[in-house]
């Protein structure tokens, strides 16, 4: 007897085949990494079911044109924050050796450095957590809160105390918390109660299926927080794990107190990212406020994610590498870099410069962790120096180049962040800040241990086949 269903099951494979060529095509059409493309392409002809539905949620191509439109209408027809004549005056005081690196810059951001800053370091959420806490409760216009995981715990309680007793004072209160990472994290949401408080909450791109929003790739990764003229931002989460108390679980950071008039910038760009996350702006971006001089650091604040055509930040931080004339110091947790920035770094440890990356001993994720062994090799033997530094696991992220130049920020350096990721990092122009961030690597340095070729070689060969099978993946990780 035949089967009455077999026609339909026939048109439903012949349809996702269908569907499958379609996606394949779209792959190439708007990936900018072949390899993306090709692994693509790869699954969703050979695996059609599977491959359409991991491009359904991992394939970033139409959220990322429709960030595109909405930053830019936000924007007012520019990319990112635009200057509405801020700064229209260069800054002096540049040091010879930077100014090629501040004109990279200012060509790839499309802004000028600001001078008058004060950037301060604050190591690990037991200095920066009391800091940021103390600037809420003492906020008069507004608290201003973004960031990718807000945990449940004590660290929680408290920011969700100060930044409900600011609303309840009349202060503009907003929190700005990923639709994956606020929610994923951590199993109670602390901060889901903030609006019957009187705080706006808002989510970035939360997954959802009806209707199906489900890209899972775009994330905003930003931590910020502006409170009237003081704001922070840095690589730190609001977590208990950010307070280090001798738990195996406990991570170390650091975040940077600003002050000055690259506040202002920070400020724009939050009710950026509030607006693309409503889905509307409220109302004009405000004009720029006149902030008081703080300090001497020159700065410029670097935005980058899925709705710009360009990898603005992987660009600075190779022609930063590319341009530096005597050293370079690396610190970040996960180490999977690109093509650009692997050549970059071989180049100028080639060159003679003093070219040096700590990484942690213990990662949290243990597949990047394996996947940076196998890149280790092609550094070592260009002159390029690597430590890895004891526990805690280490989540800071730091570049300084020259003794002049230094950028901070939230971007690690693998392909999530520099390509899937909203990112928000710094550049600073300050021999002073430049030699603080040195000399904390420097001892972590002093506390760890020298990766050699050597130490590489000893490795069993079931771990180098596992970290080489781990580094396969490295584009998608």
């Amino acid at each position: 007897m035949e089967n009455p269903f077999q026609p339909v099951q026939l048109a439903l494979l012949l349809l996702c085949h269908l569907l499958s060529w379609g996606a394949a095509g779209h792959a190439v059409l708007t990936k900018r990494d072949p390899r993306s493309a090709l692994g693509w392409s790869a699954t969703l002809l050979f695996l059609p079911v599977v491959g359409l539905l991991l491009y359904l949620l991992f394939g970033i191509s139409r959220t990322q044109s429709a960030a595109q439109r909405m930053m830019r209408k936000l924007a007012g027809g520019e990319p990112y924050v635009p200057l509405d004549g801020v700064e229209a005056q260069r800054p002096g005081g540049i040091p010879a050796q930077a100014v090629l690196l501040e004109r990279l810059g200012r060509r790839l951001t499309g802004q000028e450095l600001c001078g008058g800053n004060s950037i301060e370091p604050l190591r690990n959420g037991n200095e920066a957590y009391p800091a940021m806490l103390h600037a809420i409760h003492t906020a008069r216009r507004h608290v201003y809160l973004s960031t990718y995981i807000f945990a449940h715990g004590s660290t929680a309680e408290a920011f969700c105390e100060a930044l409900a007793l600011a609303a309840a004072r009349g202060v503009d209160v907003r929190v700005l918390v990923d639709g994956f990472g606020g929610r994923f994290y951590s199993l109670r949401r602390p901060w889901a109660h903030l609006p019957r408080r009187g705080v706006r909450v808002a989510q970035f791109l939360p997954l959802q299926f009806f209707p199906p929003k489900l890209c899972i790739n775009l994330r905003t990764h930003r931590k910020l927080l502006v409170c009237d003229a003081e704001a922070f931002t840095g690589g730190m989460n609001i977590s208990d794990q950010h307070v280090l108390s001798g738990r195996k679980s406990d991570v170390q950071d650091m975040q940077f107190r600003c002050r000055g008039p690259i506040v202002d910038r920070l400020l724009r760009a939050f009710l950026l990212d509030w607006g693309f996350a409503l889905g509307r702006t409220e109302r004009p971006l405000p004009p720029a406020l006149p902030v008081a001089p703080a300090g001497d650091s020159l700065c410029r604040m670097v935005l980058d994610g899925p709705d710009s055509d360009a990898d603005t930040i992987n660009d600075l931080m190779a022609g930063a590498i590319s341009g530096a004339t005597r050293s370079v110091h690396i610190m970040t947790p996960y180490f999977l870099p690109s093509h650009e920035l692997m050549t970059s770094l071989r180049s100028a440890a080639q060159r003679g410069l003093d070219v040096r990356v700590i990484l942690p001993e213990r990662n949290n994720l243990p597949y990047v962790h394996w996947a940076t062994f196998r890149l280790l090799p092609s550094l070592l033997r260009a002159g390029v120096r690597v430590w890895y530094q004891p526990p805690p696991f280490a989540h800071t992220k730091l570049l300084a180049v020259d003794g002049c130049y230094a950028q901070i920020g939230s971007a690690n350096l693998d392909a999530r962040s520099l390509r899937l990721n909203f990112e928000l990092n710094m550049e600073v122009f300050d021999p002073h800040f430049h030699d603080l961030l040195v000399r904390h690597m420097e001892d972590a340095m002093r506390r760890g241990r020298e990766m050699t070729l050597a130490r590489l070689a000893s490795r069993s060969l079931p771990l180098r086949l596992r970290d080489a099978a781990c580094w396969l993946f490295s584009p998608y990780l």
